[in-house]
């Protein structure tokens, strides 16, 4: 229970508490000194039995050292109350704690989902749920290759885990294995053909991967994206004709795929249908406003269109989005870089 003088470090004490011996014992625990807190904060409550922060403190300084069975009914009494929302965090987050040291997984997801509600900008919450749930994932995996080993399951998530260390070539081998096993599960396809482009942009590689790309779409023709992908393919092979319809078909299955609304408009641009390139790359800007990529189309199809104005609208925009951020830390950067020039 280490945790818990980490999220309670830098807690001020509340202004209404009296600098008496509750006082006295939540420094203590702050101090990180949870025996003496304890022993100073079990005869504060018998002075004060319906002080809310000394029966907290208290369950907070049992749990720290260990005792998570006597302390978690005044965790979870405190946590149900929600007279105190600061106390109901902390009590919340020492009962999660104490949970996932018993290996109680089902009893902690509730109790930090809870949190994650009311606490949505909380780093400490947040960092208990990415454990809790990292914690969920791993035990869950560990079932998987225990009791599933033969399953094409087992190497499509062995493909992801080596995808996300960047062994791009090891996750080809898994997502092939996979789908020997299991020729006609979706999305296999797919995810080979993004580790092969990722592996390697040669010739060979993007014709492998847009043969998996195919293959992904015979089995879900309603992919937008294997189609889109197939089209970057074809632009990066100097092929435009058979590339724009791959492009139309993934907007027509996908109205709000905004990298394929822009490259179906810049297709149009490129046959001088500025119009229609405009119409499309409105479209753009309005589905990602900070979409640098999307406003310097839009400014060339104005411009090409003969719209000055709409076009000068445009680069204000642009030159917003490339402005440098503002700020004290950007200011001394940017004296310090002065300073180092000069030196």
């Amino acid at each position: 229970m280490r945790g818990i003088r980490f999220l309670t470090a830098f807690i001020p004490i509340a202004s209404c508490i009296a600098q008496d011996q509750v006082a006295k014992g939540i420094e203590e625990f702050r101090q990180g000194r949870y025996v003496v807190a304890q022993a100073i904060l079990e005869q504060a409550l018998k002075q004060k039995p319906g002080d809310m922060h000394a029966r907290t403190f208290l369950a907070l300084s049992r749990a720290a050292t260990g005792a998570c069975d006597s302390a978690s009914s005044d965790l979870m009494a405190v946590y149900n109350s929600g007279q105190n929302a600061e106390l109901r965090r902390l009590a919340g987050l020492a009962l999660a704690q104490c949970h996932l040291s018993h290996n109680r997984l089902d009893a902690a997801l509730p109790i930090v989902g809870e949190l994650e509600k009311q606490f949505p900008a909380d780093a400490d919450v947040l960092y208990e749920a990415a454990k809790l749930h990292m914690r969920a994932w791993n035990d869950v995996v560990f079932q998987m290759f225990q009791k599933t080993p033969a399953s094409y399951r087992v190497n499509q998530i062995s493909a992801e885990i080596f995808e996300v260390q960047g062994r791009y070539g090891d996750a080809i081998v898994e997502y092939r294995k996979a789908i020997g096993k299991n020729p006609a599960a979706v999305n296999l396809h797919f995810r080979l053909a993004r580790a092969l482009l990722m592996q390697s942009h040669t010739p060979d590689g993007m014709r492998e991967a847009r043969a998996e790309f195919e293959a992904e779409l015979k089995l879900n023709p309603s992919d937008a994206l294997a189609e889109y992908e197939i089209g970057q393919i074809l632009l990066t092979e100097n092929k435009p004709q058979e590339a724009a319809p791959r492009f139309d078909r993934a907007l027509v299955l996908a109205p709000d795929f905004s990298e394929a609304v822009l490259a179906v408009a810049r297709m149009r641009s490129d046959a001088k249908r500025y119009d229609d390139a405009i119409q499309l790359l409105e479209r753009a800007v309005r589905l990602q406003p900070e979409n640098e990529s999307a406003h310097y189309n839009l400014m060339l199809a104005y411009r090409n269109a003969g719209r000055p104005k709409d076009a000068a609208r445009e680069k204000t925009v642009i030159d917003k989005l490339r402005r440098p951020p503002t700020g004290e830390f950007t200011e001394f950067l940017k004296k310090l870089g002065e300073k180092s020039s000069n030196q």
